[in-house]
């Protein structure tokens, strides 16, 4: 139910589903944070709201993480972090592609592939870029990408679960941008419907 989608978060999405209520940034973001400052998240491989090329989802067997740039975050900004979330996964929590903090506070970029400083727990247990492989025939899912600059640096390990990692960042963050990127299973590939599997989702 679209009322569960904060207003301001709603504005800064394209197609709003009720399951973006859910995102991360729904959780400890809000208003006075989103895009503050200029703080801004692209892609050089895809715009916001855009199909992800298949080199990035589960319709290659060597795929890996799209490359994404920010600009420079907020004065006060100690880490970055960032939470990738398919916002169309069915279940309580929506299934989580990648977890990712200890990037400088500074404008940069993670290149195509590139392994970051530290990674969590995805909703399959591994510290990774989680290919997106939604179920054949349930329509095409929203792979939000969402930036976090926080006013401290992160104590957590690496393989740390997203509630280890929302817990930390809830109350510091100071700035928040995102960007989606969508993805609708290939009918010729196997059909694999990880974002069904809710035992998998390890926090």
């Amino acid at each position: 139910m679209l009322e569960h989608v904060p207003a301001w978060l709603g504005k800064a999405l394209k197609n709003v589903r009720a399951g973006h209520g859910k995102l991360t940034i729904a959780r400890v973001g809000g208003e006075d944070v989103l895009g503050k400052g200029g703080f801004r998240l692209t892609s050089p491989a895809f715009r916001d709201g855009e199909e992800l090329d298949p080199c990035f989802t589960s319709d290659e067997e060597d795929a890996v993480a799209p490359p994404l740039e920010w600009t420079a975050p907020p004065s006060g900004t100690l880490e970055l972090a960032i939470v990738v979330e398919d916002a169309d996964a069915p279940g309580p929590e929506p299934f989580c592609h990648w977890l990712v903090w200890g990037l400088p506070p500074q404008a940069g970029k993670l290149l195509e592939g590139e392994a970051p400083p530290r990674t969590g727990k995805n909703s399959f247990g591994n510290s990774e870029w989680l290919l997106p492989d939604p179920p054949t025939g349930h329509g095409p899912h929203d792979y939000v990408f969402q930036l976090f600059a926080l006013d401290l640096p992160l104590a957590l390990m690496p393989g740390a679960g997203r509630n280890e990692l929302v817990a930390e960042m809830d109350g510091h963050v100071l700035a928040a941008a995102v960007i989606t990127g969508t993805y609708e299973r290939n009918e010729d590939g196997d059909d694999l419907g990880e974002e069904w599997d809710d035992s998998a989702d390890i926090d």
